[in-house]
């Protein structure tokens, strides 16, 4: 792997960290990224479905999920795991992701794993070639491509410092406070750096030094490299070797910090978990001298860094293998910006034409475009384009359901409104109120206990034991009229339909062996019209490829029902119309069909 990120790399982000995903967006927006640099966020505690977040003046919705699995398997191309879990639960997240695979790094955050399971972690990475950034970082940048989080700082310290745009030098250090101190004296005294890795400061991190300068060798961006390390440890004696074998040919800059503690006259246990020496080789005054003996540049002093890096960019600048770099055309984010109240993902009214789900009206409205009120359905209720037998098995449920005769409830409400002299709209809508639990809403219940009859593998015997203890009547079983030997048509062409045209009909199959056994009984115990509809709806949404969750989201939200809504709204405005026209005086119903019982107040 050349490099760490690219301007398509997106990440998942565990924790809702609004402010650190806000300044990742503001970094997108101002580098002009194509997209987002964070796709998910999981956030196990939330009950939204997204968050909004600014992109430049504008705002963007991130989903949001309650595990790694389904963010993963919703955002299969991000690849990195920003890791902001406590150090209690960061360790168990992070083996969750090794485990579910498709990611190249993981960046954790959280400092004070316990040492035995952060080396358990690397190890485990490393054996699936991830890798780790941290535990206790601030992460890593590739300029003018991907930034982790905070890491840089605000927008203006990081145009500041270059970090905008690919600069020439490879930057590694422990430390994430000194990491944003060295990008801007990088920056000051050279041309920035081309990418940046705060590896961490707990004893045990996951990748470590010679593994980023390793890649960055690699990465023809980075011309040369400055290692930032500290007292403690003994991973900078891994470059020194790397550089005796040749693996590391780039120059390098390098410098640990601590060398105050050669005047301690014991351990010292610096800021990091690993700032600590065990041995003399582990001290920064040792280790400074063996990295100049291999040949890297060390300064006399902290102090001195900046002018060594001027001094080794300046040398590589003469020699030509440093040239010069074009500063990008940046984007700048507003400094007020106002969240907005409404989101609207189905149709946009912006622009020379409306658009459902992306598509112009005119491309969908007239006979010529070969599209139907299905496919209008589809779009603007789903967001899908569904193929033509689910579009017109839709406009089939939809005519099928339009109207029942005048004797409904809601036909009945609808002529009784008309009669008063009220509007179209205001009839219409008395009818539609009707349409509840008792009126409609069996469509809903067919498909809901169907559906958990089926994924639950019961028996038809079991099912109507299962309904019996529920003291609930088989939704979508039984007509008033219809029997085995009165077939109700309705059911037929829509079975008729199914069988021609759907993949599959494997809830109707089992449907059908309920039948059979509730028929046994009493012939009019049939599969009815909303039955059949409510069932052959989640099949339909079953060969489309719709998970069982959505389904059953999509039967919980009351989308059967609006089928029903949307057609029976034919009919109510049939009924009115016919109430208008036929100039119906209002209507009071006759006492003859009241069951007067009147009883005298009791007095209290």
């Amino acid at each position: 792997m050349e490099k760490l990120y690219t301007k398509d790399t997106q990440a998942i982000f565990w924790n809702n960290n609004t402010s650190a995903i806000q300044r990742m967006l503001d970094y997108d927006y101002t580098i002009k990224r194509k997209k987002p640099s964070v796709a998910a966020i999981v956030a196990p505690t939330s009950g939204s479905k997204f968050e909004k977040f600014f992109y430049g003046p504008d705002e963007i919705m991130i989903p949001t999920f309650k595990t790694t699995a389904a963010a993963k398997a919703a955002q299969p191309q991000a690849d990195v795991l920003l890791n902001f879990a406590s150090f209690r639960t960061a360790y168990d997240v992070t083996m969750e992701a090794l485990d579910l695979g498709g990611f190249s790094s993981i960046m954790i955050t959280a400092e004070g794993i316990p040492e035995r399971l952060a080396r358990k972690m690397n190890e485990y990475a490393r054996n699936k070639n991830v890798t780790v950034i941290g535990p206790a970082t601030v992460g890593a940048i590739a300029p003018g491509a991907f930034k982790i989080a905070n890491i840089g700082g605000t927008i203006e310290n990081i145009v500041q410092s270059k970090l905008h745009r690919t600069g020439s030098c490879g930057l590694v250090t422990r430390s994430g406070g000194l990491f944003n101190e060295l990008s801007n004296i990088i920056a000051i005294n050279a041309d920035g750096i081309a990418e940046g890795v705060a590896i961490g400061g707990d004893r045990f991190v996951g990748s470590v030094f010679i593994d980023n300068l390793l890649r960055m060798e690699k990465n023809p961006e980075v011309k040369y490299m400055i290692l930032l390390g500290e007292v403690g440890g003994t991973e900078e004696y891994k470059v020194i070797e790397a550089i005796k074998a040749g693996k590391i040919t780039k120059p390098i800059i390098a410098w640990c910090i601590g060398t105050i503690a050669k005047h301690f006259s014991s351990g010292v246990q610096f800021g990091h978990a690993g700032a600590s020496a065990n041995a003399d080789a582990e001290t920064a005054a040792a280790k400074n001298i063996a990295m100049a003996e291999a040949g890297m540049f060390v300064p006399e002093s902290f102090n001195a860094l900046p002018n060594k890096i001027k001094e080794v960019y300046e040398k590589l600048k003469a020699e030509g293998v440093i040239g010069e770099i074009a500063e990008p055309d940046m984007n700048v984010c507003p400094s007020v910006r106002k969240s907005k109240e409404f989101i609207c993902t189905i149709s946009d009214d912006r622009g020379d034409e409306a658009t459902y789900a992306g598509f112009p009206i005119s491309s969908l409205a007239t006979p010529d475009t070969g599209k139907g009120i299905g496919d209008v359905v589809s779009l603007l209720w789903f967001k899908k384009q569904y193929p033509k037998w689910a579009t017109d098995f839709i406009e089939t449920v939809i005519k099928t359901v339009a109207d029942h005769g005048p004797a409904v409830s809601g036909a009945h409400n609808a002529k009784v409104t008309a009669r008063a002299g009220k509007s179209v709209v205001e009839s219409l809508v008395t009818g539609l109120l009707t349409i509840g639990p008792r009126f409609g809403g069996a469509i809903d219940g067919a498909a809901e206990y169907f559906k958990y009859a089926d994924d639950n593998k019961l028996t038809p015997a079991e099912f109507l034991n299962h309904m019996k203890k529920e003291g609930v009547p088989i939704p979508g079983i039984g007509h008033r009229i219809k029997s085995l030997k009165n077939p109700d048509l309705r059911v037929e062409g829509l079975k008729k339909y199914a069988a021609a045209h759907f993949p599959s009909t494997s809830l109707l199959d089992y449907a059908l062996t309920v039948e059979q056994l509730t028929t046994s009984k009493k012939e009019n115990l049939i599969l009815n019209v909303d039955g059949t509809i409510g069932i052959l709806m989640v099949d339909m949404w079953r060969a489309l490829g719709y998970s069982e969750e959505e389904i059953n989201e999509f039967i919980s939200s009351g989308t059967l029902n609006a089928f029903f809504i949307v057609g029976r709204s034919i009919g109510f405005i049939g009924h009115v119309l016919d109430e208008k026209r036929l100039q119906m005086p209002m209507y009071r119903h006759p006492m003859t069909d009241i069951l007067y019982d009147v009883q005298e107040a009791e007095k209290i």
